[in-house]
């Protein structure tokens, strides 16, 4: 979410009593996020800049721009933060007099559906190439970036697996970078590329496999979307 902020211009040392002041808004709109937190979720997360915070020291700001990202594990979750948060920006607004403008971005980035029969084929698969899996509980709980997969994944049934790369380095860092191009990464790639490729051949060759698939789909979609027609 970009949120933009106008104010009025004064000189700071002669007039400021005549300035509306555009950075005093984004520097409480932050504020308010940071005591958002204590009342948010633990799966929430709400991370931001200010990208333009004035021009001079001597003058009075008349416009700020903030940038923003709202995560949440599903669409439902997120309409809620997302309200939350917005009533953050308004109020900044409101208190210093400011102008404020908030535009979503051009595309969410929808939660990934699991599908327990491609999840199942996948591990199986997966444990005859040597794959060790995490608990179930630890995937639930775990955090995530954001994918434009979680949007395939309302449209058709998908798996998204995460993988082991040979090293501990955290990812979107140097490290991680510089070992995911290592030769023992694509020991751990290749692994794993075939074990999804073994899966799309079950799902092609099984009698039945495709419906469980397909019925799976239709299920957590339902419960995601909520009965349309009960």
């Amino acid at each position: 979410v970009t949120v933009k902020y106008y104010g009025k211009a004064s000189h700071a040392a002669a007039y400021p009593w005549e300035g509306v002041n555009a950075l005093d808004a984004a520097v409480l709109a932050y504020n308010n996020l940071s005591v958002l937190r204590q009342q948010m979720k633990p799966t929430w997360r709400v991370h931001g800049v200010i990208k333009n915070g004035g021009v001079k020291p001597n003058i009075i700001p008349s416009y700020t721009e903030l940038e923003f990202y709202l995560r949440a594990p599903s669409m439902k979750e997120l309409s809620v933060l997302t309200e939350k948060v917005e009533n953050c920006f308004k109020s900044a607004a409101l208190a210093t007099g400011c102008k404020v403008e908030i535009k979503g971005g051009e595309n969410d980035y929808y939660n990934v559906l699991p599908n327990k029969t491609l999840q199942r084929i996948y591990k199986e698969n997966g444990k005859e190439l040597g794959i060790d899996f995490v608990s179930e509980d630890s995937i639930l709980n775990g955090l995530s970036g954001s994918t434009d997969f979680g949007n395939v994944t309302f449209v058709v049934p998908g798996l998204h697996p995460y993988f082991y790369i040979g090293s501990d380095a955290l990812n979107h860092t140097e490290q991680y970078t510089e070992a995911a191009g290592s030769q023992d990464a694509q020991f751990y790639a290749l692994r794993t590329a075939k074990a999804l490729a073994m899966t799309a051949l079950d799902v092609i060759f099984t009698p039945g496999l495709l419906e469980e698939v397909r019925k799976d789909f239709r299920e957590v979609k339902l419960k995601e979307e909520g009965p349309i027609n009960p």
